[in-house]
């Protein structure tokens, strides 16, 4: 029997499996709205796009635009965003099309330096019933005006733009409750060791006061512990300082950064840590800024819950991708245990950092035997 043929791949498809590939592979809102724009114009040969997103009070809490030059956005000035055609497609739940803009009885204005437009296909995004964004097309090329089956391409895009957009939300929003969990474990360690702390040299100083002329051998016995105490309670909080404050990595780069940032966490915890970069290529900021918080992470949760005499930390560029391991010979734990991630909340940012950077973790630990924390992500292209 022979094999059933395999139907040709058309130069729409392609371009459509393209961008929904790259959308599915973005989580930011502004950054999934601007390869949707690109990707509508690519699709139907328009001159011009854009997609915006409504504010719920008939302008747009987003507008981004593709097609037309710096030069050209900075002499028209602030683009029209809240009337016209515009604004009225937040409001439509249909396609519309039409050969000139200017002639649609909704059309206002132009600023002087905008482009004078003719060809129209707008489009909207729904999702649940609701209008959450609008595609803007002008200007097909090479021809008069958009045809049915640009509106077809647009509307089939804007199908897998509701989900992408939504799905870049939900992203968003689960990245702010990390940080939001992150500084209430900040707010906990605060209470739990340096307020505890101090209450504690509160009341040593309090018996140093009444033992100075009764007892003073005791008195002087409190007053160092009283010393070590301050000491401590100065350690941690310097500690916590420097977990908030940011990295310099702009002008010193990702390597002597987090040499630094060792520096101090190897004198507060008193703990050996030991980096290894060999072979580690700079990468752009963005890329590296990640990085460095996903090795902040690791180290913080092998200083404060492993017990580990020894902490390595490697970083190198091999094989199209950055490598990370932070590895300690501590107490180790179980990484299926759920209740782990209550106490270790850098565990989820981290996974969420690296799957925002398209790259890999995995997690190997056992009681009594240490972990390592291994990371692998692509290059910046």
């Amino acid at each position: 029997m022979a094999a059933a043929k395999k139907s040709p791949e058309t130069p729409l498809l392609r371009a459509m499996s393209d961008a929904v590939l790259a959308m599915t592979a973005a989580h930011q809102v502004e950054r999934v709205l601007q390869l949707l724009a690109e990707s509508a114009r690519t699709l139907v040969g328009a001159r011009y796009a854009a997609i915006g997103i409504p504010d719920g009070e008939g302008g747009f809490a987003a507008f981004i635009h593709t097609g037309m030059s710096d030069e050209l956005v900075a002499r028209i000035g602030p683009l029209p965003r809240t009337h016209g055609l515009l604004a009225a497609m937040l409001d439509e739940r249909e396609p519309y099309r039409t050969t000139d803009i200017r002639e649609d009885p909704r059309f206002e204005w132009w600023p002087d330096a905008h482009p004078r437009m003719k060809s129209f296909l707008g489009v909207p995004v729904i999702s649940h019933g609701e209008v959450i964004a609008a595609f803007y097309l002008t200007d097909k090329r090479a021809a008069r005006e958009f045809t049915k089956a640009d509106q077809s391409t647009i509307e089939m895009l804007a199908a897998h733009a509701a989900i992408a957009i939504e799905n870049a939300r939900l992203y968003e929003r689960s990245r702010e409750l990390t940080v939001t969990e992150e500084r209430n474990r900040l707010a906990r360690e605060l209470h739990d060791s340096v307020i505890q702390m101090l209450f504690s040299i509160s009341l040593t100083a309090e018996a140093v006061t009444g033992l100075i002329e009764r007892d003073p051998d005791a008195a002087k016995a409190q007053a160092e512990t009283l010393r070590d105490l301050a000491r401590e309670a100065s350690q941690e909080m310097r500690s916590l300082i420097f977990e908030l404050r940011p990295a310099e990595l702009e002008s010193d780069g990702l390597v002597p950064t987090l040499r630094k940032h060792i520096d101090v966490v190897r004198r507060i915890s008193h703990k050996r840590i030991e980096l290894s970069e060999d072979g580690y290529e700079r990468q752009p900021l963005p890329l590296e800024k990640e990085l460095f918080r996903i090795i902040q992470e690791a180290l913080n949760n092998a200083v404060k819950h492993s017990e580990a005499q020894r902490i390595g930390v490697s970083l190198a560029t091999k094989n199209g991708s950055v490598a990370i391991a932070v590895d300690d010979d501590g107490v180790g734990f179980d990484p299926s245990d759920p209740l782990i991630r209550t106490r270790r909340l850098g565990m989820t940012s981290m996974e969420e950092r690296v799957e925002a950077l398209g790259g890999e973790m995995s997690i190997k630990s056992k009681r009594g035997k240490g972990t390592r924390v291994q990371v692998k992500v692509p290059l910046a292209r």
